[in-house]
């Protein structure tokens, strides 16, 4: 064997077929949205309850009622307290998890197959019977606080929640933490959990997702018995266009004195889960900043060694969430690797991906597609995505095909409507003493401190 032939990377292999399981939709009397999958790799099963009870729902003075409530569910039934709900799930050896996003708010179990009747009676249980107790309520509360005085201290914490405050208008939900304020957070209480439960947890505006090793026709009989009574539509969801705070480049500077680190945030307003762009948008953000070989990590990274990563992304919502540039860097490179970053951004608009760059990308979506599909919770996940954003049964089944069909010009012409320089905000977290006379001389706009 020569030198090269033992030393030398294989080269890679063809991509492998994948078939994602198919999605059969249902509809309960009451309107609940019911998509199941059956699967037999392994004898689990996991239950989803998609509720349209998100955080964009909420005006700015009850910001963080969603997360709360959610997070104050595992404290206990009308029937059974925190303690007795956590044993009646042990027995079952199922666990429950709540989470809440702008956009849902998810509450999921898994099990073996045989315990379904009794963990989905459980299920329906905590959503239609919640006890919401108040010292659970209180323990919520104290824990949302307290967390939201750590973000205060943690420097990556303040410059993400600074830069989506100055990304988006006043009053708009994005602009603000997902878990709320200390001003919304402190008058939690019962009754506040309660009545957004009886508001928006309701099954004309929600979906179950199963997935597992079931019985399909089985598993529709048995939603009917545990959420057949339940009833009523959450109310429409108030609107809002997400204005951008403005239209030109500036530049802010979170002052932290002597920090010998900057936090470095670049964005602006992106797009909604529904652009038409998508698919060519996650092509053309893999190459700048989505993935380790990106030309942001490339350039900031390996070339220039100002970080140990840099990252880019679109936070696709219902509505426009940020499309977002973050890293940390030395604070003597602060300005460097601002202008780096830019310049990258800049560049490949300007010249677009190379057909390396292009195929690489997509080869790289396509080939870890399915490793984010391999257990039933992570199906469950992506299948609730078709509830909450109004996708079609066959979206995952063709998601492959779909990123492979990206042409260059398309993923260039996506990214030239949806990625503006002349609009960003840069937001540096950082010693203003020592980077605001660098960030000056780049020339990117007007240079504020806070």
């Amino acid at each position: 064997m020569s030198q090269r032939q033992r030393f030398s990377a294989p080269a890679p292999g063809a991509i492998r077929r994948f078939d994602f399981p198919p999605v059969q939709t249902d509809r309960l009397d009451n309107g609940l949205e019911m998509r199941s999958v059956q699967t037999h790799r392994l004898p689990i099963v996991t239950v989803t309850l998609v509720l349209d009870a998100g955080e964009a729902t909420l005006s700015e003075d009850r910001a963080g009622l969603a997360v709360l409530t959610g997070d104050s569910l595992e404290g206990g039934t009308v029937a059974r307290s925190g303690a007795e709900l956590a044993e009646a799930l042990e027995s079952l050896g199922a666990g429950l998890s709540v989470g809440t996003g702008w956009d849902a708010t998810t509450i999921s179990l898994s099990c073996l197959p045989d315990r379904l009747d009794e963990a989905m009676s459980i299920l329906a249980e905590v959503v239609l019977r919640p006890g919401l107790p108040a010292d659970e309520v209180d323990r919520v509360r104290g824990q949302h606080l307290a967390a939201i005085q750590q973000r205060r201290m943690d420097p990556a914490s303040i410059a993400t929640d600074a830069a989506h405050r100055l990304t988006y208008a006043e009053g708009v939900p994005y602009g603000r933490p997902l878990g709320g304020t200390v001003e919304s957070v402190t008058p939690f209480a019962p009754e506040a959990a309660a009545g957004f439960v009886e508001a928006r947890y309701r099954p004309g505006s929600a979906g179950l997702v199963v997935v597992g090793d079931v019985d399909l026709d089985e598993t529709k009989a048995l939603a009917q018995r545990c959420f057949g009574d339940w009833r009523g539509n959450a109310p429409a969801r108030d609107g809002f266009e997400p204005e951008p705070r403005g239209g030109e480049p500036r530049v802010v500077i979170v002052d932290r004195p002597d920090a010998v680190q900057s936090e470095i945030r670049i964005g602006h307003v992106g797009q909604p889960r529904s652009t038409p762009d998508y698919f060519p948008l996650l092509v053309f953000n893999t190459i700048l900043g989505g993935a380790f070989t990106s030309r942001l990590n490339l350039n900031l990274r390996e070339r220039h060694g100002f970080t140990y990563g840099v990252r880019s992304g679109f936070a696709f919502r219902r509505d426009a969430g940020p499309w977002t540039i973050s890293t940390a860097v030395g604070t003597e490179v602060t300005a460097d690797a601002v202008r780096e970053a830019v310049s990258e951004v800049e560049g490949l608009l300007s010249d677009g991906p190379t057909d390396e760059e292009l195929e690489a990308s997509r080869d790289y979506m396509a080939g870890v597609f399915p490793l984010r599909l391999e257990t039933t919770g992570q199906i469950a996940s992506r299948i609730s995505e078709l509830i909450i954003y109004d996708l079609s049964d066959d979206y995952h089944s063709t998601y492959r095909d779909r990123i492979r069909e990206v042409t260059r010009d398309q993923a260039l012409d996506a990214a030239r409507r949806c990625i503006r320089p002349d609009e960003i905000t840069v937001l540096v977290g950082g010693d203003a003493k020592a980077v605001r006379g660098p960030l000056e001389e780049l020339g990117l706009g007007p240079v504020e401190v806070e």
